[in-house]
């Protein structure tokens, strides 16, 4: 089940969730050009985060580390495929105030949040290691939006899954699964589920380790693991790490600390399945 409007961006979705402004008044919202944001230009097709934002423009990084600068023109840029208007971010009031507080998913924070009730609606990963990340990562948005994370220890019983949960109105379930790509495994199971309350969103990585940015890391590539290899346990032996899993990756969890140390093509589907699962149902 590909994504249809949330492509790789950091931003899938709703821009609320990224402090971006929207008028009423105008089609195109500005949005502050804050560190971190992901945008793309949309003459050259140049997608990356915002490492940096003068009078004289934009300054983008894509995951290669290739950096350009573009001037902050009116519909200059895309975020989720839509026309934006990159604008300065307004510096903290020096009147003592703090600017907002940000949450690791780069979201406005909710100061003295007391959590929802948990909706009916889920989102279902495939492991504890994929549970741990997005509770690390998005957990404050979860807790604001009332959605509970479960864990699923694979998804060849997907289909049977998500018969038991039941998905309808109000229930809806959405899915992050891994390596979801063309021709795979996971891809002919996903195929198999088949319903307007159930969104079945994956990453093209073999395992949730891999959507961790190597430079968060400390290391230059995730290696390549020979076929007929356990991933895990491949991985740790090319990085030299030992052999005990639990250990690896408390590791790559604990380099983690906001959501520019993950790849975007992670990033989008999370936030299309928060989205989903939040959304209004339709009259």
């Amino acid at each position: 089940m590909r994504s249809r409007d949330y492509g790789d961006d950091v931003l899938a979705g709703d821009l609320r969730r990224r402090g971006g402004r929207r008028d009423p008044k105008t089609e195109v919202p500005e949005v502050p050009a804050e560190p971190g944001l992901v945008a793309e230009d949309p003459g050259s097709g140049f997608c990356g985060a915002v490492v940096g934002c003068d009078k004289f423009g934009v300054t983008l990084e894509d995951r290669f580390g290739k950096r350009r600068v573009f001037p902050l023109v009116k519909a200059g840029f895309l975020i989720d495929g839509r026309p934006v208007t990159l604008v300065r971010p307004v510096p903290a009031a020096g009147n003592g105030r703090e600017a907002a507080a940000r949450s690791a998913s780069g979201s406005i924070a909710v100061q003295g949040l007391r959590a929802r009730v948990a909706k009916e609606s889920r989102i279902y990963v495939e492991g504890v290691h994929d549970a741990e990340l997005v509770e690390k990562i998005w957990g404050h948005d979860l807790r604001v939006e009332g959605v509970v994370v479960e864990y699923l220890e694979g998804v060849d019983d997907l289909p049977a899954i998500v018969e038991e949960f039941a998905p309808g109105p109000g229930r809806r379930l959405g899915v992050l699964v891994d390596h979801l790509v063309e021709g795979s495994k996971e891809s002919r199971i996903a195929a198999r589920v088949s319903s307007p309350h159930v969104l079945i969103a994956g990453h093209p990585y073999i395992d949730v380790w891999e959507a961790v940015k190597p430079a968060a890391v400390g290391i230059s590539a995730w290696p390549r693991v020979p076929r007929g290899v356990p991933w895990k346990e491949g991985v740790l032996t090319a990085l030299g790490w030992g052999d005990d899993v639990r250990a690896g990756w408390k590791r790559i969890l604990g380099s983690v600390t906001t959501y520019t140390d993950l790849e975007p093509a992670l990033l989008g589907r999370v936030e299309e399945l928060i989205d989903f699962v939040t959304a209004p149902e339709e009259a």
